[in-house]
């Protein structure tokens, strides 16, 4: 049975910092992308953050690009995400998710697994 299991999330002030962790168990996990999704109080759920397999690439959306950095050590089945001078719009609860697909992935129908999500709060 696959489980994503995210931690590190909590309530900080504008300007800190936060790194959360997503700890991958039942799966290959060095052969599969990572991403890191968001949803905020009345809105969907968008992308954040995805790396490929290795670790080589990755990818941004545009409003976290310079402030959050998403890694992975394969070794402990762990990805992370450092987010840096956060903001109140940051607010919201981060999910990781597995895809087997090749590549740095952005959508969300493409991953098969899912976290259950990590509380962020930012407050100004």
């Amino acid at each position: 049975q696959v489980q994503l299991v995210e931690f590190g999330g909590g309530l900080v002030q504008a300007g800190d910092s936060l790194r959360l962790s997503c700890l991958a168990s039942g799966l290959f996990f060095s052969t599969y992308a990572m991403g890191w999704f968001r949803q905020a109080p009345g809105k969907e759920r968008e992308f954040v953050a995805a790396l490929t397999w290795s670790g080589y690439d990755t990818y941004y959306v545009d409003s976290v690009k310079g402030r959050f950095t998403i890694s992975r050590d394969n070794a402990k089945n762990t990805v992370f995400l450092q987010m840096n001078s956060l903001k109140p719009e940051d607010t919201a609860v981060y999910y990781c998710a597995a895809t087997s697909s090749r590549g740095v992935i952005t959508s969300m129908s493409v991953y098969q697994y899912w976290g259950q999500g990590t509380q962020v709060t930012v407050s100004s």
